[in-house]
């Protein structure tokens, strides 16, 4: 019997943030119960799916020790190129900070800020190469970076 592959997906971020994922599902589903009228619901199928659904995300490999970073287009299309890991490579934690600012049609605005922790893999002399997961505690993140660290045979920063 031959062994599964170990392969991990993390999700990272939706790429139109909140807002922008709350309103792509709204269009999804208006093109829906529009399409039920006419064909120009379709236009709003797909607007509403790649607005709604497209995220990053980033997948590894444990078994050909190797990780992709990607953009998931319509929340499954999964686009990004394969990097070998290397034994010079490093993994570390990061803090991190995102706002998101909407505007509605009276002039207000709507701030959503996120703030967590990221594990990064790092080159040989500290540059960031990519983002590999997020947490949201300082405890997980040690727990998970230590854990990653000794799948990937990995030192950590």
């Amino acid at each position: 019997m031959k062994n599964d592959p170990q392969i991990t997906t993390y999700r990272l971020d939706k790429s139109f943030g909140p807002v922008g994922s709350s309103a792509g599902t709204f269009i999804f589903i208006a093109g829906i119960i529009s399409l039920y009228f006419s064909f120009a619901g379709l236009v709003l199928i797909l607007l509403g799916a790649f607005v709604g659904f497209s995220s990053s995300s980033t997948t590894v490999d444990f078994d050909n020790r190797r990780l992709r970073f990607s953009n998931d287009y319509f929340g499954f299309i999964k686009s990004g190129r394969w990097i070998s890991v290397e034994p010079v490579m490093k993994l570390g934690i990061r803090h991190e900070g995102r706002a998101w600012r909407a505007y509605s049609r009276s002039n207000r605005t709507l701030d959503i800020s996120t703030d967590d922790l990221r594990i990064f893999l790092f080159t040989s002399n500290g540059r960031v190469i990519m983002p590999v997961m997020k947490t949201d505690t300082h405890g997980s993140a040690e727990a998970e970076l230590e854990k990653l660290g000794n799948k990937l045979n990995l030192s950590t920063i």
